[in-house]
This record gives structure tokens, C-alpha cells and sequence, in this order.
């Protein structure tokens, strides 16, 4: 550089330097105004104090926050709850308090939370003192009730969330109540609040409202609160009616909460009003028109309809013939014929059905219907009562088998019962299913028509006659008859002949010898000749001897040694004590009477008209054995002193004993 240069330039460095000092010279009053800026900011700008600033942006490392300073405070996402992070916006204004002016980086440090803290408390004081009602959020469930977001956390207890019992939090949680402030205690740091009595506090002045303007006839809008067996509990502004299950329809309803629901806004009539004991009750169904005002002149008595089943009970059916207006089918009156018990094996709610109209019933306010199902159709009882008489013989298939008897049907629906006595003469049935399946088809009689209780007597032994009527005929004292052994028991053997007679042979008569056991002495399934010793056609019984025919010459000697004993000081009239005989005693002697009932093998319910015959009282048949066997001791006697005195042979006396045994027998 020439020195020309040089001195140029130096010479500009000196102007410079004059015009630095004019200028700071004159710069005195900026100076005061810097300071004056600075001696602000440093008073608006402190540690701990609050300050609003807005929301510069939100993002996953936190919320920028401008306040105005040299540099904007970054707020970490923790800082906000879930609910309060989602509502805020950039550009937003929040208040925020400042934590540090400048941190080791410069950087403002600012607290959304400790601003919030330190609102709270001075605001939930004054809120507390004036028994004001604070607003907040719900954020989360805690144990016993819910924590509530008022500046700070506050408890809300669990009966203190609802005027009624709550039994789900999960519908409050993110949700904005009003509660009470009903604890304070800033040292500990807390605070328990109430939204029921914030609630009961609104309805204490609503009521005080209602029951003003409150009248009866009065229609009004309401809210249902709760929902109970016998109706529903409205709330019509700040004071609770209630809602009487009869009074929500005309028609019927099961419970109340088929029409209605908690929550459900309707309009309800005032029915009466107790403005001293605060007590309403409502009506809905008041506010249309009575469908059963018309209903006689719609449905007159007689008339065929058809309805929708609305309910099934155990009594009967219940069936909507239209809006509003229900009647009842009886039980009874479903079917003429079957006997139904359980009503929802044959119908469902919903099912159409056609119904007859039996009686409308308006009296006392009851507004009731009864209907029938069975009517529609013919009785066919009445149509089987004016067809048959007693004595008819028909034919029909097998319904039904019991173990007491078969039903036979006569006409559709319409069966009649042939009991187990009634199937044979002769024959033990032990079970009817033992002879006869359903569907067979029968001829029977009928024995005997009930109307009123609506039964039909059948028999089918009745069709052949009674094989008993003729026994003394056809089985005459003394006469040998051939039979086969049927059963055998421990005391004797039932021989069964073609006509279907049943006798028994006892074991006295079966051998001469004394034996214990028939075993081995006669046979089931085997033929044999037997004497008839003994028929009787009132007791149906007769009695056989095996002996007579087998031994008769022991049979003989053994009847003259009986005579004898007698004779000797045995039985006769006036006797204290009988005298045993050498054998065992027979069948149908007194003391010794024997049933022809099998062995017990059969219950009584099934005994046929055979059995309760045998049963006769055994008392009543010893008492005239008893004259038989005195009247005998004192013939025989008598023959016996006359046969003593004789100088005969033994011949002679073998002879005459057993021609008294024969005319003895035919006595």
C-alpha cells in the first residue's frame, strides 16, 4: 500500500471514531429505556411465578409454550393428563408458573402442574367456604371410587358418585361432574368431594319447583330412574312418581321393563298428587283411549278371532285379539279330549291362533276376557254319548297300555279304559302288555258310561260267558274230570281244565302219605285224572283229589280211621279240643281254608274280579265249616256206635266207612 493509501485510510478511521462518539452520546436516552426494559422483564420474569402463554406446538417430546421471553418453555407431555393433552391446541392460551428463568442451556423452564397446584388450592378454599360446587374431570378408577381432576386430584368416593347405587365407574371415567367440596386439608394434601350431594342439591330446588306447579290431570315429561317388579320410578322434575306396572298398558305386560328402560324419557299423566307427603303416582296408558270401551260391541259373545299368543302360564294362554286387549284360554279349555299340562310343549309366544269368545267381564273395573280353543270344534264326548249305549259291543285300536288296564279308542280323541279285571274270566294277567301291543285291534263291551266325569268302561272277558256260572253243573261232587297240572306251589298243584277253570288240588289230596314238598309227585305240564271234591260258584272255587283216583282203597281206609278218631273221643258236639288226625288236614276243612290267589306273584291292583272273591273273610267260611264239621261228628257218631254193635266183618265195616265218606262228601 502507497502511502497515499495509508494516509486515506487512517484519515477515515478518525471521522469513524468522531461520528462513534457523536452517536453514543446521544444514545443516553436509549440507554434509560434499555434499562427501564430490562428492570420490566426481570420483574415479569421470576421463578414461581404464573404467567398465560400460548401453544407455540404439540408434539411427542412435549408442548412448546411461548411467554413472551427471549426463549419458549418446553412442557413435557407428563405434565398434562391423558384428557387435558388431547383438548389442547396450538395457539391455545394455558397458564403456566416458572420453574427456573434460565436453566444451565439458557432456556426458560416453565410447570403446567405446579400451576395448576397452586390455583387450586387457594380456589378450592374459597369454594369450600361458600359451599360452591367445583368443576372437574374424571381421569381413572382408584380403590373405593374415582379420582377426579380439580386443579388438583380429588377423591370421590363411591356412594357419593350417584344419587343411586352405581355398580359401573367405567361410564364417568373422561366425563366433566360438578361435586361438593365435603374435605379440605391443603397440609396433606387432601381433597374428597361429592357429586351426590351436588345432584341432591339440584333436586332439593327443583322440587321445591315441582310441587308449585304439580296438579293431577296434569301431562308432563319424565325420566325413568329405576325399574322395579311392580312398576317404575319417573323423575318429573326434581321429585320421583311413581309408575304402577298396571298403569304403563291397557294390555298385559309381565314387567315393566318390556316397555320401559332406565333412561327413557316419556310423557306420563298425573293420576293423584300428595303434595304433603310428596307422593305422585303417573299413568302412561291414561293417555290414549280405553280399547275395552268398545270391545263388547266389536266381540260379541260366540265370535271366532284370531290373536297373538302374548304370554303362556300354567293356567292357561294368554292371546292378544288387539291393541290393548288380551284374553285368557284357560287350560281346560285347549282340548276336549287330551290332557295337557305343560301348555308351552304345544304353543309358543307369538303363535297365531284362532279363539271363540266365551265371556267378556267388565264388572269392577277387572276388564276381562275368556276364550277357548276346544270350542271351535264338535265334543266329541257328547257325539260318543249320543252313539253308544251299556251293553254295545264295538271295535278299536289300542292307544295306550297300563300296567292297570288297556285304552281302547272309540272316536277321535275319545278312548275307553278295559281294566285289567276286565280282560279274562279265568286267566291272571299279571301285566296287559304281557297279551295285547298297541295298535291291536279289540272287541269290546261297554260296561259302564260316566258323562259328567266324562269315562268310558270297556271289558273284553264280557264278549264269552262267565265259564263259573255253570261250575256246580259241570263239575258235580264226585266226579272225575281230567286236567293239566298248571303250577305247582308249596301247598298244592293248580290243574287248569279246557274251559279255562282253574282248580286246586291241595296237598293233603295229593298222596296218602305225609309229604312236605309236591316235588316229585306231580308235574306241570302234565295230565292227570282228578275227583271233584268240592265246587262253589260264589267263592269261584273248586277243589280236587288226586288220591281218590290214585289210591282209592288207602283213601277208604284213611277216611274210616278219621271216622274212627272222631268216634273215639275226637270232635263232636260239645267237644272242647279237636283231635288231630294221623294226616294232614284237607283242603276247605275248617281252619284250613286255602286261596286260589297264585302264590302272591300278582299285585292287588291287578287281582281280577276272581281274586277279590277268594278273599272273602276266612272267619266267615270257619264258622260254617265248623257247623258242617259238627253235623258230620255227630252222624258219623252215631253210624260208627251202630257199626260197634254189629258183629259184621271188617269187610263190611271197610265198606260202610267209605260209603259214608262218599255220602258225606255229597252233603
Amino acid at each position: 500500500m502507497n502511502r497515499k493509501a495509508l494516509a486515506n485510510v487512517r484519515k477515515a478511521a478518525d471521522n469513524n471514531l468522531v461520528l462513534l462518539d457523536e452517536a453514543l452520546v446521544a444514545s443516553h436516552e436509549f440507554t434509560q429505556l434499555v434499562a427501564e426494559l430490562y428492570a420490566d422483564a426481570s420483574g415479569k420474569f421470576k421463578s414461581g411465578k404464573l404467567i398465560t402463554g400460548r401453544v407455540v406446538s404439540k408434539s411427542s417430546d412435549g408442548v412448546l409454550v411461548n411467554i413472551d421471553y427471549k426463549s419458549d418453555g418446553l412442557l413435557a407431555n407428563s405434565e398434562f393428563s391423558d384428557f387435558e393433552l388431547e383438548k389442547i391446541h396450538v395457539d391455545d392460551q394455558i397458564e403456566v408458573l416458572i420453574d427456573q428463568v434460565e436453566d444451565v442451556d439458557g432456556n426458560v423452564v416453565l410447570s403446567y402442574q405446579k400451576a395448576k397446584s397452586l390455583k387450586a388450592w387457594d380456589r378450592l378454599a374459597e369454594l369450600a367456604a361458600a359451599d360452591e360446587p367445583v368443576k372437574g374431570i374424571v381421569t381413572h378408577k382408584v380403590k373405593g371410587g374415582l379420582s377426579v381432576d380439580v386443579g388438583i386430584p380429588a377423591f370421590l368416593p363411591g356412594s357419593q358418585v350417584d344419587t343411586a347405587r352405581v355398580n359401573n365407574f367405567d361410564q364417568f371415567i373422561g366425563e366433566e361432574v360438578f361435586c361438593k367440596i365435603i374435605k379440605i386439608n391443603k397440609r396433606r394434601g387432601n381433597v374428597i368431594v361429592s357429586r351426590r350431594k351436588y345432584l341432591e342439591s339440584l333436586r332439593s330446588e327443583e322440587k321445591k319447583s315441582a310441587l308449585e306447579i304439580l296438579t293431577e290431570g296434569q301431562v308432563i315429561e319424565g325420566v325413568v330412574k329405576n325399574i322395579t317388579n311392580y312398576g317404575a320410578f319417573v323423575d318429573v322434575g326434581g321429585i320421583d312418581g311413581l309408575l304402577h306396572i298396571t298403569d304403563i298398558s291397557w294390555g298385559r305386560i309381565g314387567h315393566p321393563s318390556e316397555v320401559l328402560k332406565v333412561g327413557d324419557k316419556i310423557n306420563v299423566k298425573v293420576l293423584s298428587f300428595d303434595k304433603e307427603h310428596e307422593k305422585i303416582s303417573l299413568g302412561m296408558k291414561q293417555l290414549a283411549s280405553n280399547p275395552w270401551d268398545q270391545i263388547e260391541g266389536m266381540y260379541p259373545v260366540g265370535a271366532v278371532l284370531e290373536g297373538a299368543i302374548s304370554n303362556i302360564a300354567d293356567y292357561g294362554l294368554f292371546v292378544e285379539v288387539a291393541k290393548g286387549v288380551e284374553g285368557l284360554v284357560h287350560i281346560s279349555e285347549v282340548s276336549w279330549t287330551e290332557r295337557i299340562h305343560n301348555l308351552q310343549k304345544h304353543f309358543q309366544i307369538g303363535n297365531k291362533i284362532k279363539v271363540m269368545v266365551l265371556a267378556i267381564d267388565k264388572e269392577g273395573g277387572r276388564m276381562r276376557m275368556r276364550l277357548s280353543i276346544k270350542r271351535l270344534d264338535e265334543d266329541p264326548w257328547k257325539v260318543v254319548f249320543d252313539k253308544f249305549t251299556i251293553g254295545d259291543v264295538v271295535e278299536g285300536a289300542i292307544t295306550n297300555i297300563t300296567d292297570f288296564g288297556i285304552f281302547v279308542q272309540l272316536h277321535d280323541g275319545v278312548d275307553g279304559l278295559v281294566h285289567i279285571s276286565d280282560i279274562s274270566w279265568t286267566d291272571h294277567v299279571i301285566h296287559p302288555s304281557d297279551r295285547y301291543k298297541k295298535a291291536d285291534v279289540l272287541k269290546v263291551v261297554i260296561l259302564g258310561i260316566d258323562k259328567d266325569n266324562k269315562r268310558i268302561s270297556l271289558g273284553i272277558k264280557q264278549l264269552d260267558r262267565d265259564p263259573w256260572e255253570r261250575i256246580e253243573e259241570e263239575f258235580p261232587m264226585g266226579k272225575v274230570v281230567k286236567g293239566t297240572v298248571s303250577k305247582v306251589t308249596s301247598f298244592g298243584a293248580f290243574i287248569r281244565f279246557n274251559s279255562g277253570v282253574e282248580g286246586l288240588v291241595h296237598i293233603s289230596e295229593i298222596t296218602n302219605k305225609d309229604v312236605e314238598s309236591v316235588e316229585g309227585l306231580i308235574n306241570v305240564g302234565s295230565e292227570y285224572e282228578f275227583k271233584v271234591v268240592r265246587a262253589n260258584k260264589a267263592e269261584r272255587k273248586l277243589g280236587l283229589s288226586l288220591r281218590a283216583v290214585t289210591e282209592p282203597e288207602e283213601t277208604a281206609k284213611s277216611s274210616v280211621r278219621e271216622s274212627s278218631n272222631r268216634n273215639q273221643g275226637g270232635e263232636h258236639y260239645g267237644s272242647s279240643a279237636p283231635v288231630k288226625s294221623d294226616r294232614p288236614e284237607r283242603p276247605f276243612e275248617r281252619n284250613n281254608e286255602r286261596s286260589y290267589d297264585r302264590g302272591g306273584d300278582r299285585s292287588s291292583s291287578d287281582r281280577s274280579s276272581n281274586d277279590r272273591s277268594s278273599d272273602r273273610s276266612s272267619s266267615d267260611r270257619s264258622d260254617r265249616y265248623d257247623k258242617r264239621s259238627n253235623q258230620d261228628s255227630g252222624s258219623r257218631s252215631n253210624r260208627s256206635e251202630q257199626s260197634s254193635s254189629s258183629s259184621s266183618s271188617m269187610r263190611g265195616s271197610l265198606q260202610q266207612a267209605l260209603e259214608d265218606h262218599m255220602r258225606d262228601d255229597k252233603k
